[in-house]
């Protein structure tokens, strides 16, 4: 059965705010705060399996910061699937989102 191509999820839902990082390729020290009760775990999994984006992970040992032992997880996609991602639109669904940000933002500070 041949794979599905990725989709891209709405430029302003949270799953398309976590695949923006992802296809930036870059590390990511910090987030903005999820709204609702879903997790990143959750929003992963659903770019994993409804938008078939094929996101590796990576989860290892780590220490919290009341030094009680935990797990860290981190979240990827591979070069060459971000590659093929921006020609086949990736760079237009990236600028279509910046703009609807930039919208919201507008609207937020005429209130």
């Amino acid at each position: 059965m041949p794979s599905k191509l990725p989709t891209f999820p709405g430029p302003l839902t949270a799953r398309g705010a976590v695949l923006a990082v992802l296809l930036s390729n870059e590390d990511q020290t910090g987030s903005e705060p999820l709204q609702g009760r879903v997790t990143l775990a959750a929003i992963v999994r659903t770019l994993k399996r409804k938008y078939h984006w094929p996101i590796e992970t990576n989860s290892f040992p780590a220490n919290a910061a009341d030094g009680r032992a935990t797990w860290a997880t981190v979240y990827s996609l591979p070069q060459n699937v971000i590659d093929k991602a921006l020609e086949r639109g990736g760079r237009d669904w990236l600028r279509s989102r910046k703009l609807a940000r930039r919208r919201v933002a507008r609207l937020d500070n005429e209130e």
